[in-house]
């Protein structure tokens, strides 16, 4: 797996409502409708879209006057470097440490924990 850059809160944003709109490439007007809570101006979005391609997030096709979008990342990929980060800043890389603090907030249920062994058994997983 690749090492992947931590991305800034609203590049997230961007990323995810890309994840979300599937077929690709999409336009901009199809971000700034998934996006339409955000508020923000179309200038915005394009300035958050060309750092996401710098960064290698994102691809930029031109068709005509207008460019379309398409993720470089798989939000699972992105999901699973962000999770190993959390995990190892957090909890040097414990899994008990992390899942004893997760059950003493009561983050976490009985049927979490279940599903966690299945998990760690080989099981099913999600």
């Amino acid at each position: 797996m690749r090492k992947l850059e931590r991305l800034p809160d609203a590049e997230l944003e961007v990323m995810q409502a890309l994840w979300q709109l599937e077929p690709y490439p999409v336009t901009s007007a199809q971000l700034m409708e998934k996006l339409s809570g955000r508020h923000w101006r179309l200038p915005t979005l394009l300035k958050l879209l060309s750092r996401l391609e710098e960064r290698g997030f994102v691809a930029n096709e031109k068709e005509g006057r207008n460019n379309r979008y398409r993720p470089l990342v798989d939000e699972r990929e992105y999901l699973a470097a962000e999770s190993g980060r959390f995990f190892q800043k957090l909890h040097g890389g414990s899994l008990p440490s992390l899942v004893a603090a997760l059950m003493e907030s009561r983050a976490i249920t009985s049927d979490d924990v279940a599903e966690l062994e299945a998990i760690l058994k080989g099981g099913k997983r999600p």
